[in-house]
Formats: structure tokens, C-alpha cells, sequence
């Protein structure tokens, strides 16, 4: 897969238009749209912190400790994957930050990830990748750790979502959770030079996809607590992801609508879909793009 900061250089040379299908996570996305030279951010004011300066921070990695069997698995998975200081290069490569942020692998004694902004941190939870590989290998992927190394992608990118809301104080309509995972698709599913999404960055959306419909399958009953949740309930999710992947190249994943993974009633809208979300990520990220 292609890095993200290769995609968003060409998103931010045509801000506020609407894209084609596009992809990539391991380390992440394609490259995509283009038209005109590049901008100057610092000659146009983009990406300036309060003293009028583009932000100069760096985005950090910390692997801390892990003492049971299931954290030390997630941080074996994460390390021999470089998967942290791959997704950090890619911000690094692409994003003027305010200010320093730390990625950091922890253990957490339960499947997470969250964005801190108080400390300025995104911290992926060493069991949340241990239960990603343990998901797929159970569903019979022929690769579960590669799997799970892609969603961790994808799922570190909606925390990038939530981060960019935060420091770049972006104004939203919707819930804050489900923007995020417009995030992580949009990054993914931007398109490549030849106007397509990058298969493996497809199948990196396809498996955090795969990791909803895993975790909504587990559950027996729903009750007011699910339905309140701030997160859309894990089916929902796995339906929007997939409208999105459909969304992006119609072509290339008709067989999300004739397997009857998504209906076609969802489907009709989903080109539409893609291009709302693309188009509004777009409009957001532009002035903060390097």
C-alpha cells in the first residue's frame, strides 16, 4: 500500500472537489486526485497555529509495557509490523500539527483504542490487536495477522479523526463517531494514479468492516444502552463501510451488492455517499495538508 501523505498532497491541490474511488493503509493510502501546482501554505495562511505560524509538532511512538499474555501478543503483532512508527512517519509526512502528539501502544486490559486530548495522544491498545488476529484467524483468514495489522490501520485512522476534530477545532454535522469512520474510509479509499482504489487498502477497509460484523454477531440481545451508545451499533458501521468501498469504485466492488453483503436499496446512494464525505474531508483537511 501506498503512504497517506502521497494522497493527501494531491487531495489538498484540489480542495473542495469531489473524487473517484480511492485507497491504501499498510502504511496507508494512494496517491489521488490532482490539478494545479501546490500551494503554499505559509504564502496562504494554511495551516497556521495562533502565532500565524504553520504548527511544526511531531507525532511520536512509545511501545510501554505489557505484562499478560494477551498485551504481550498485541505488542509483538504491532512491533514485528512496525506498525506504530509506519502510521506515525505517515502523519509526520503529511499533517502540520500544533504541537507534539504521541501514538501510543499500551496495554489497556480490554480491545481499545481512543484519542486523549488532554494528553495529546493516540494510544492503540495491544489487545485490541491480539483481538483482531484472534477474530480472523476464527473466521478462517488464510493471513489473520495481516488482517488484523490492517485494521488496526483502519481503526487508527478514525482516531485520527477524532484528533483532527480536536486540534483543528473542524466543524461537524453528524455524530462525532460516525465522522470518524468517514475519516479512516476516506484516507483508505482515496484513488490511486490510475483513478482506483488501491486493492490492499480496500481489503484494509473490508477488514475493519469484517471486525463489526465479528463483534455484532457476539451479541445476543440489544438493549437501551446499545441504541444510546455515541458509536453506531457495530452493524451499522460494517454497512456504512461497505456503501463506502462500493462507493468510491462501483466497478470493482459490485461483489459487495451480487454476494448480498450490501443491499441494494444502500447501494443505489453510495456513489453519492462517497462523494459527500469525500468532497466535505476534502474541504476540512485542506489548510492543514503539507
Amino acid at each position: 500500500m501506498r503512504v497517506w501523505g502521497i494522497v493527501l498532497l494531491a487531495v489538498g491541490l484540489v480542495a473542495g472537489c469531489s473524487s473517484s474511488p480511492a485507497p491504501s493503509p499498510s502504511p496507508a493510502p494512494p496517491a489521488a486526485k490532482a490539478s494545479g501546482a501546490p500551494q503554499d501554505p505559509q504564502a496562504n495562511g494554511e495551516a497556521e497555529g495562533a502565532e500565524g505560524a504553520p504548527g511544526d509538532g511531531t507525532m511520536r511512538v512509545t511501545y510501554e509495557d505489557a505484562t499478560t499474555p494477551d498485551a504481550a501478543a498485541g505488542r509483538a503483532l504491532l512491533q514485528d509490523n512496525t506498525v506504530l512508527d509506519d502510521l506515525a512517519a505517515d502523519i509526520n509526512e503529511s499533517l502540520y500539527l500544533p504541537h507534539d502528539i504521541t501514538l501510543r501502544g499500551a496495554q489497556c486490559d480490554e480491545p481499545n483504542a481512543f484519542w486523549d486530548a488532554g494528553a495529546d495522544s493516540i494510544t492503540l491498545c495491544y489487545e485490541d490487536a491480539d483481538s483482531a488476529k484472534k477474530v480472523f484467524t476464527a473466521l478462517g483468514d488464510p493471513d489473520p495477522t495481516a488482517a488484523a495489522v490492517n485494521s488496526e490501520y483502519a481503526t487508527f485512522y478514525h482516531e485520527v479523526g477524532h484528533m483532527a476534530i480536536s486540534i483543528y477545532d473542524l466543524p461537524i454535522t453528524g455524530r462525532e463517531e460516525d465522522v470518524a469512520d468517514q475519516l479512516a474510509a476516506f484516507v483508505l479509499l482515496q484513488p490511486g494514479d490510475d483513478g482506483k482504489p488501491d486493492p490492499e487498502s480496500v481489503k484494509a477497509v473490508k477488514d475493519f468492516a469484517s471486525t463489526f460484523e465479528a463483534s455484532g454477531a457476539e451479541r445476543e440481545q440489544l438493549g437501551a444502552a446499545d441504541f444510546a451508545d455515541v458509536h453506531s451499533l457495530d452493524e451499522t458501521r460494517m454497512f456504512n463501510l461497505q456503501c463506502w468501498i462500493y462507493g468510491a469504485d462501483p466497478e470493482a466492488g459490485a461483489d459487495l451488492v451480487t454476494s448480498g453483503q450490501l443491499p441494494e436499496g444502500r447501494a443505489d446512494g453510495c456513489a453519492d455517499e462517497w462523494n459527500q464525505l469525500d468532497n466535505a474531508w476534502s474541504t476540512l483537511l485542506d489548510p492543514h495538508l503539507k
